[in-house]
């Protein structure tokens, strides 16, 4: 009964988070004079790998080898779950920044992150590291210009008038971000938590749990934020949460993680790199000429998905 209720509150906090994380960030782009594709690219998707961030670092601390798989799982699961999920309640429309740009960006760092991978044993050493947080820095001065180009425009605009409170007052704004992020991180883990005891007590295997609710688990909150994101229709934020969150991923939860200690995959993990590059690279051809990623696409990132829990398990 306790984990029942405890999914209950994981829930609430998930929603409500997730609706202050994307209104304090609407007012926040719109105070600050940047894109919502810039706030989703780093304020949402940052704070919404925070979870990937903290079980890798701990793995990592422990001599434990699941943050690669963790955070390949992760990847995974946000191309295919989250935004085949978001394009079936609504269509999203890409921008044509980030089908130029963070897209072919997103899939370099996955190629090079899968040739590290797969030439040292599924090992990331120190030095490959700092490789990875070297990308990391180019990414910031990629996002750092876009920030000064979108600064520059809203100059020579004029001014749109100020519709909340949140907009009135940016502290309030820096607030229900915080707060919003806050409670998506906090909901997504007492759901996993809950999630996994209530699993057990039905008797479901522990294998089926970590492909299932813990690979889902740590991608909750980009889950619940990008879907709310895409009702409000806010599809720069979907997707700039996502994209911003892969590299991330990629680029700063492995390579502070081996930093940290090298880090080695528990299991081979070949089949989850190439799930890992295989997704990011199909969403230019499923967004087309029109750059919108509609309910078929949503329909044939989901069965990715389910295909690669199915063979997840059958791996293992």
């Amino acid at each position: 009964m306790l984990n029942l209720l405890l999914l209950a509150i994981g829930i609430f906090l998930l929603l409500k988070g997730a609706n202050y994380l994307i209104d304090g960030s609407i007012a926040l782009a719109k105070r600050l004079g940047v894109s919502e594709l810039f706030i989703g690219l780093t304020i949402v998707a940052f704070g919404t790998s925070a979870p990937e961030l903290a079980v890798s670092i701990q793995a990592a601390v422990k001599g434990s080898g699941i943050a690669i798989g963790n955070v390949l799982g992760s990847n995974i699961a946000n191309v295919a779950l989250v935004l085949g999920a978001s394009a079936l309640i609504r269509n999203i429309k890409v921008s044509k920044s980030t089908m130029r740009s963070e897209i072919p960006f997103v899939i370099l760092i996955s190629l090079a992150t899968g040739v590290l991978l797969l030439n040292d044993g599924f090992v990331i050493s120190r030095y490959e590291g700092i490789v990875l947080l070297c990308f990391f820095i180019i990414f910031i001065d990629y996002v750092y210009g876009m920030a000064k180009k979108d600064i520059f425009n809203k100059e020579t605009v004029v001014e749109s008038k100020v519709e909340n409170i949140l907009e009135k007052n940016i502290a309030l704004a820096w607030l229900a971000t915080l707060g919003g992020m806050a409670g998506v991180v906090f909901g997504g883990e007492m759901v996993v938590k809950s999630g996994i005891v209530l699993a057990k007590t039905f008797g479901v295997s522990e294998t089926l749990i970590g492909v299932t609710v813990v690979a889902v688990g740590t991608s909750l909150p980009e889950l619940v934020t990008s879907i709310v994101a895409g009702i409000k229709k806010q599809a720069d934020l979907a997707v700039g949460n996502i994209v911003g969150s892969n590299i991330f991923n990629l680029l700063v939860v492995l390579g502070i993680s081996s930093l940290v200690s090298p880090i080695k995959a528990d299991r081979p993990v070949t089949q989850d790199i190439i799930f890992t590059i295989a997704t990011v690279t199909i969403l230019p051809f499923l967004a087309g000429k029109k750059r919108t990623l509609g309910r078929f696409s949503g329909v044939i990132l989901l069965a990715i998905y389910v295909l690669y829990l199915c063979m997840s398990v059958i791996a293992k």
